[in-house]
C-alpha cells in the first residue's frame, strides 16, 4: 500500500544539468553520502566520493569474516528495518533496485512474558493504535482509565518544529510519567522505540519520541510495515555505488579526509583535491574532528559542531551456534524491561548469507543487540544469559563463532538540543551537512533523516547552479485528526 495522505515536496526547479562544470566532495560513505553523491551525479555533477571504511553504507554496512573453521561468513553492525515510509531512503535503493522483501511481524515481549504484537491490527491511524491496545496484555482497561489524556494527545498533535518548541525541553521518561501510561506499556510501547535512539529515555528528547511515534505509528498508515534486504548488508549498498561509478563518480573506500581547506582543497593522506562544493555526510564525531582539524567557517559555527554529542555505546553480539533455534522463533523479537537485552534476531530468517551458513551446518545464528549500554564485557555476558532466559533451547547451543561490534558513533537526540543541532546550509558558501544528527524541520528520523537530508543537501548545491533538484517525500508533517490536535490545547497550559 502507499500512504495517501503522504505528502510530496516537489522539486526545486532549473536545469536538468548543472550548465558548467562544477565537482564536488562528498566525505562519507554512508546513507546521507550516498544519497548526496547519487543526487548531484544525476545532474551532471563531477562527484568524489571518501569513506574510510572499507565497507559503504555506514552504520548501514557490512563486511566479512572469517569464522575459527575458516568459514567466510557476513557482519553488520545489527539488524535495520527498511520501514514502508522511509520513502527518501526507498528512492535511493529503488533506483539501483535493490530489492527488499516483507517482514510480517515484529514482537514484542516483556519481562512478565507478555507479547504485543502488530499482525494482524488495522493499518490506518487511529485504528492501528486502538487495535494494538485493545489487544495487548499490557493495556488492560482500569490502567487506561488513569492515562492524562491531554498530555497524551501530544502525541497526535505533531508538527516539525512546533513539536520541538513544545517537549524539547523534556525527557521522554518524564514525558511518559506525566502521560500516566501504564508501566509495563511503557516498556513495550515506548521504551522499546526510545533506545532505537541509542539512548534511555531519561537521555531522549520528549519532542524526539513524539515525532518518532508520529512517523513510525500514528502518522502514518505504513508504519508497522517494513521490509529488509533480499542480500547481506556486505553486498547491500553494491548497486547502489556501481550506478554511481556508472554516472561518473569516483569512488574511495579506505581513504579518509584528514582537513579540508577553504575554497576548497580536500585533503587526504596521500592526496588533495579541488572541488567547488563540498557536503560533509558525517557520523558526528568524525563531524567534530574534520571541523576542528580544517578551521571552516565562524567561531560560532564551529563551537556548535563542536558540542554536538554521541550516544552512549551499543553492542551488538552476533553468535553461530552449532543446533538451531526453535522453528518458531520471529526473525526479530524486541524486549522491554529485559536490561541489557533489546532485540533479539534470528538470522537465518531473513539473510541470504545466514541463512545458507545455517542450512549446511544445521545451526542458527543468532544476534543480540544492548542498546545505551555500560561496560562491555559485562553487557555481552548479560546478553547471553538473557538469550537462555528467552530462548531457553540456546542453553545446548555451543558457540562455533562470535562477533562484536561495541560502537558509540551515533548522535544523541537528548532534551535541549534540537535547536542547536547544526542545519543542512552552514555559513560557508559551497559547504553542506547531511546526516542523522543533522536539523531538518520534517518529521523524519533515523536512516531516512540520513536520506533525506542527502537529498536536500544536493538540492542546495543545484539550487546554487540554477539546476533542477529532487522531490523528496515525508509522512504527514502534521497530526492527522484536526479533533485530536484542538483537544491537546483544551485547558490550561502545561507547567
Amino acid at each position: 500500500m502507499s500512504d495517501r495522505r503522504r505528502v510530496r515536496f516537489a522539486a526545486p526547479t532549473g536545469q536538468d544539468r548543472v550548465p558548467e562544470r562544477r565537482r564536488v566532495a562528498v566525505v562519507g560513505g554512508g546513507i546521507a553520502g550516498l544519497t548526496a553523491a547519487t543526487a548531484l551525479a544525476e545532474r551532471g555533477v563531477e562527484v568524489e566520493l571518501f569513506e574510510r571504511e572499507s565497507y559503504w553504507g555506514g552504520r548501514v554496512g557490512g563486511w566479512t569474516t572469517d569464522l575459527p573453521d575458516g568459514t567466510t561468513v557476513g557482519m553488520s553492525r545489527g539488524f535495520h528495518a527498511f520501514f514502508r515510509q522511509y520513502y527518501n531512503l526507498r528512492a535511493l535503493l529503488g533506483r539501483a533496485g535493490v530489492d527488499l522483501r516483507p517482514v510480517h511481524d515484529y514482537p514484542l515481549l516483556d519481562e512478565h512474558g507478555h507479547t504485543d504484537t502488530f499482525r494482524g491490527i488495522p493499518r490506518t491511524p487511529p485504528w492501528n493504535a486502538i487495535g494494538f491496545a485493545l489487544r495487548s496484555p499490557t493495556f488492560t482497561l482500569s490502567a487506561l482509565r488513569k492515562v492524562n489524556l491531554r498530555a497524551a494527545l501530544s502525541l497526535v498533535d505533531v508538527s516539525v518544529p512546533g513539536t520541538y518548541e513544545r517537549l524539547d525541553t523534556e525527557n521522554a521518561a518524564d514525558f511518559l510519567a506525566r502521560v500516566r501510561f501504564p508501566e509495563a506499556a511503557r516498556h513495550l510501547a515506548f521504551d522499546v522505540f526510545s533506545r532505537s535512539f541509542f539512548a534511555s529515555p531519561e537521555r531522549l528528547s520528549a519532542a524526539e519520541l513524539a515525532v518518532m511515534f508520529h512517523l513510525y505509528f500514528l502518522g502514518s498508515a505504513e508504519g508497522l510495515l517494513f521490509d529488509v534486504p533480499r542480500e547481506p548488508f556486505h553486498t547491500l549498498w553494491n548497486p547502489v555505488v556501481e550506478r554511481l561509478r556508472g554516472l561518473g563518480v569516483t569512488t574511495r573506500l579506505e581513504t579518509p579526509v584528514t582537513a579540508i581547506e577553504p575554497g576548497f582543497t580536500v585533503h587526504t593522506g596521500q592526496n588533495s583535491y579541488e572541488v567547488d562544493a563540498v557536503v560533509l555526510a558525517l557520523e558526528i564525531p568524525a563531524l567534530r574532528e574534520l571541523v576542528a582539524t580544517s578551521g571552516l567557517g565562524p567561531p560560532e559555527w564551529r563551537e556548535q559542531i563542536a558540542e554536538q554529542q554521541s550516544a552512549p555505546p551499543f553492542l551488538v553480539r552476533r553468535l553461530w551456534l552449532d543446533r538451531p533455534v526453535r522453528a518458531d522463533r520471529s526473525a526479530f523479537l524486541a524486549t522491554g524491561g529485559m536490561p541489557p537485552l533489546d532485540n533479539i534476531s534470528v538470522l537465518e530468517r531473513y539473510d541470504a548469507d545466514a541463512a545458507a551458513w545455517a542450512h549446511r551446518t544445521g545451526g542458527s545464528v543468532v544476534e543480540l543487540h544492548a542498546y545505551a549500554a555500560t561496560n562491555r564485557e559485562t553487557t555481552a555476558k548479560e546478553l547471553l544469559s538473557r538469550l537462555h532466559a528467552v530462548y531457553p533451547e540456546t542453553r545446548r547451543a555451543h558457540i562455533v563463532g562470535e562477533r562484536e561490534e561495541w560502537r558509540a558513533d551515533c548522535p544523541l537526540l537528548a532534551p535541549h538540543t534540537y535547536f542547536r543541532r547544526p542545519p543542512i546550509v552552514t555559513p560557508v558558501p559551497g559547504l553542506v551537512l547531511a546526516g542523522d544528527g543533522i536539523r531538518v524541520d520534517l518529521p523524519v528520523a533515523l536512516m531516512e533523516r540520513a536520506a533525506t537530508t542527502g537529498w536536500l543537501a544536493a538540492n542546495h548545491l543545484l539550487g546554487g547552479w540554477r539546476t533542477a533538484g529532487h522531490p523528496i517525500t515525508t509522512v504527514p508533517t502534521r497530526g492527522r485528526f484536526a479533533l485530536f490536535r484542538a483537544l491537546s490545547r483544551v485547558g490550561p497550559p502545561r507547567p
